[in-house]
Order: structure tokens, then sequence, then C-alpha cells
């Protein structure tokens, strides 16, 4: 009987994984003056600066209407993915940070807006021209909206509105730093990404769905897209609540009703399975990222009935996905149950944070209040809890069932040091291993002082063999995008209560599952590290 092989995506995070003795081999100077550009231009187009709209005091149109829609839009798209602030560099060169964090601040993302026609943007394609914050409207087609909903299987929430954000990946931008270990990062950028636009469509009145399954030859050829450079990696429809044609007039944009009937076609088709590649040849290093992204791609129609069917048919599985594990009886339990982080009248303070968001340098070792930890569990899992804020309390996910969440703790006021499985459906800490692990996680962590001098390291981790089963490699963007996008909201809760917060994607694999008593079919995805600034 021959040997069973591992799915691709499998073979391709133990290729990728850091380990002691292999990091150096892994690690290559780098020539900064061959760094690609994070920005793309476009020689031709019609342009529509957005810069004016970012202020409230511009004149508004004769009914006010057109130049509200414009603001919103603006703001959603600033607070996504816009220029936040100039760094100063040895060279002179300015370099700018954007709202959401990029691992190196390399940036990979492009934001396309794909329309149908709506009073604000004639149908076709514009790019979000993050440099000038202003998009360019370089293909305009009035069928570019049939051939989107072809490529996304008629997904359903491409019925309720005409407008949505594709997010495509240029590849090279990460690759050149990180090698084929990018591939990891570009995913959790791109959940950074879709967080910031789910909470700036919160704010702006909008509602942000997820496309994850898409036959992505289709997209690559709708953006017109040089696949060998860049690729499409996921579909957000957005939906304009304050749409008076769609609500009546005189309705509250902000309820919570409208956003839950809304919701109902959300979670349907988000997540779609590609093949799942065992037989491929032996790769050296650097052609590993091009390869998984082709073995991730989705190029026919799935079965859409039969997957349906095997949800329906699986009431076991769907009944454990509502049991939380680690359920011992003789571990201690914390209820993480609080008060919830209050954002401000029209949701101007979760504005003022998601744009000064900046990932933190150094922290001073101060521990921090279990309070403040339960807190930035509560906005990360609990997004129910801020409905009557007018925060969508029902965010898209592609698949929360598939991620686990550990927290060490070494640093926590009132709080055991260990390490800790987090509950999000009991809302509970259970302690799995009893110990201070300070010293491990430094090593863990590269040696970057982040992880020794933090109050709290979150692990997120997936079972991957069983998520590869569910969704064929194609699962592994699903699994980093939803890591990104659970640390890009404990990122905005830590900066809320004045915290310091840190994402790390590089870390010695297998040494985390080891000391921290993690089971060793978890892969590690993603670690936030939480703490007090210096």
């Amino acid at each position: 009987m021959p040997e069973a092989r591992f799915s691709f995506a499998e073979h391709y995070h133990e290729r990728t994984k850091y380990a002691p003795e292999t990091l150096a081999s892994k690690s290559q100077g780098l020539d900064w003056s061959t760094q690609p550009s994070p920005y793309k231009d476009y020689k031709i187009g019609t342009v529509y600066d957005l810069k004016p709209y970012l202020t409230e005091d511009i004149q508004s149109d004769r009914d006010g209407l057109l130049a509200s829609r414009w603001r919103r839009l603006s703001r959603l798209l600033f607070c996504s993915y816009g220029l936040t602030a100039r760094v100063p560099t040895v060279t002179g060169d300015a370099f700018y940070l954007r709202s959401a964090p990029s691992a190196g601040g390399l940036y990979p993302a492009e934001l396309y807006l794909i329309s149908a026609g709506t009073p604000l943007l004639s149908a076709g394609i514009y790019n979000y021209q993050v440099r000038t914050h202003s998009l360019i409207h370089f293909w305009q087609d009035n069928n570019v909206w049939g051939n989107l909903q072809q490529a996304c299987f008629g997904h359903p929430a491409l019925q309720n509105t005409r407008i949505a954000i594709a997010i495509t990946a240029v590849f090279h931008r990460s690759a050149w730093r990180y090698q084929d270990r990018a591939y990891r990062r570009i995913f959790l950028d791109t959940g950074h990404l879709i967080g910031n636009i789910d909470l700036a469509s919160s704010i702006e009145d909008y509602q942000a769905s997820l496309i994850g399954g898409f036959n992505d030859e289709s997209v690559n050829e709708l953006l017109f897209l040089d696949k060998q450079v860049e690729s499409a990696i996921a579909i957000v429809p957005i939906i304009d609540l304050q749409d008076e044609e769609r609500i009546g007039r005189g309705q509250e944009s902000r309820s919570p009703l409208q956003r839950d009937t809304q919701s109902m076609t959300r979670g349907i088709m988000t997540a779609l399975p590609s093949a799942t590649v065992t037989n491929y040849p032996k790769l050296p290093d650097g052609q590993l990222l091009e390869h998984l992204h082709q073995a991730t791609q989705i190029n026919e129609k799935p079965n859409l009935q039969e997957l349906l069917g095997q949800t329906n048919k699986n009431p076991t599985e769907a009944s454990a996905q509502n049991i939380d594990k680690y359920n011992f009886p003789f571990c201690t339990k914390v209820n993480t149950v609080t008060e919830s982080i209050h954002w401000g009248d029209d949701l101007e303070l979760l504005e003022n944070t998601i744009l000064q968001r900046r990932s933190t340098r150094e922290y001073s070792g101060v521990k921090l209040e279990l309070a403040e930890l339960k807190a930035i569990l509560d906005f990360t899992y609990q997004p129910q809890h801020y409905t009557d804020q007018g925060i969508d309390g029902n965010p898209d996910y592609f698949d929360l069932s598939l991620i686990e969440t550990f927290v060490a703790v070494t640093g926590v006021e009132d709080l055991e040091e260990g390490c800790y499985y987090y509950a999000p459906k009991s809302q509970e800490l259970r302690q799995i291993r009893f110990k201070n692990f300070r010293d491990e996680l430094h090593y863990l962590c590269l040696g970057q002082e982040l992880g020794r001098d933090a109050g709290a390291v979150i692990f997120h981790t997936a079972d991957l063999q069983k998520a590869i089963e569910k969704y064929g490699d194609r699962v592994y963007r699903y699994l980093h995008m939803d890591a990104g996008h659970l640390g890009q909201r404990s990122n905005i809760a830590a900066i809320g209560l004045g915290l310091g917060v840190s994402g790390i994607a590089g870390f010695f694999d297998d040494l985390v599952n080891e000391v921290l008593g993690i089971p060793s079919d978890e892969a590690v995805l993603y670690i936030t590290t939480l703490g007090r600034q210096r």
C-alpha cells in the first residue's frame, strides 16, 4: 500500500516552519534598494479625489445626499486602509503607515471597488489609490456585475447590493523579505484589513459580507491582473444601510434589527472548498508560495446543492462545533463576562482608535489588569455584546469553528500565571498549564522582547488536517484571514483601552505546542502580544 502523503497545504506548512536549527538558512540579507513599491499606479482612468470628503465642513450638493454618500465611502476606505502616519527613515525617504497593520510594513494588499452602477460610481472597476486617497476608474463596463456574480457562483450577498470590494495580493511585496513564508503573512495582513473594513462599515452605516470561494481565474481576468504578480484573495460585498430605496425614509439606519435581517444571507457560501492536492513535485525553496497559491485555487463551480446537503446532514458535527474544548473537570476556570468597551456616541472613539492604532515596539513589563484582558477578549470574540452601540453583532468570518485560542499569562493581576484555553461560547479561560513562560516566550518569538515583556500572549491555532478535510487546500487562506481578523479586533480593543499590542507571525512553530502544552495537531497560525507600553 503506498504511503499516504500530506496535502500540499500541509507540506507547505511543514516546509515553512521556523526551527532553531534551520532559521539561519532561511534568513538572508535584504537589498533595500530592491524593495518593491507598496503602491500600484495606473496611467489612464478617471480620478475621484476622496480627500475633501474626510472633513465634515465640505460644501454639500443641493440636497446634501450625494455629498453624504461620498463622505461615508471616503471614510470607509480611509479607516480600512488609508495612510495614517509618516515615519522618518535613515535614508530620508518618507515611509507611511496605514490604518491596517502589515508584517514588515510591506502592505501586499490592493483594494478595488467593483460597481454595478450607483449614484456615486458608474458601472465598472476602480482601484483605491492609497497614496492620494482617491479612486481611479480604469475600466467602465455595464456587464461587470454580472461577470462578478458568475465568478462568485451566484453568491446571495451580491444580489443585495451593487458594490463590492475586491482584495488582491501583490505577492512579491512580502516575498521579497519573507520568502515562501510570506504566504502566511499575506493572508494574516488581509485578515487585519477585513477586520478594519468590518468595523469601519459599522461606523459608516454599511454592512460587509465575505466571499472566499470564487473562480480565481475569472476574478483575476475581471480585474485585469497579471496573475504572475497579483491575484484576488477575497471579495467583500458592501450593503449601504442608509440606502433609502432599500430601507424607506425615516427608518433608523443603525437598527440592530435591520442588521440582523441583512445578515440572513451572510455565512452562506462564504467559504467553499478547493481540491486537496496530494500529487506534487519536489520543489526547492522559493517555489512553495507560488505552488501553494495554485493548489488553493477554485476553477470549477462546486456542487453547491451537495455542499449544502452535507452541512444539513451532519447534525453531529454541527453540535460538536457548539461545544468548547478542553473542559477538564480539574482545571481552574475564570469567567470572562465583563462590561463592554464603550466606543462613544456615533462610534467616534472607535474611528479614532482605528486611525491611531500602532504596533507597539516595547513593553514595560508592568502587569495588566484582569478587567483589561477580559475586555479585549469580549470585544474580539463576543461581538453580539456591541449591537446596542451600532456595531455589527455577527461579523462575517470564513469559519471560526476551526480556530482555537490559547492565552499565555505572565503578568496579569489576579490571574495565575500559566497557559489558558479561551472558551468563547462559555466565556471563560480554562487553565491547562501552570507556569510562568516569560523566558520561553522570549525564545519562541525568535528572541523578540515583545514576547518576554508582554503581560499576556494570545495564540490562534487550528487542526490543519481536519480543516483540509472540510475545505481542501484553500482552507489555508481562510484560516489565516480569520486569525488576522481576530487579531485586528484585539489590536483595536487594546489600543482603545490605552494598552500596547503587537502581532507576531514569526515563531518557532513546533516549540510553541511543546512548551505551552498545546496539542501537536494544532497548527499555530498567529500570535498577538498584549502589554503596557514602555
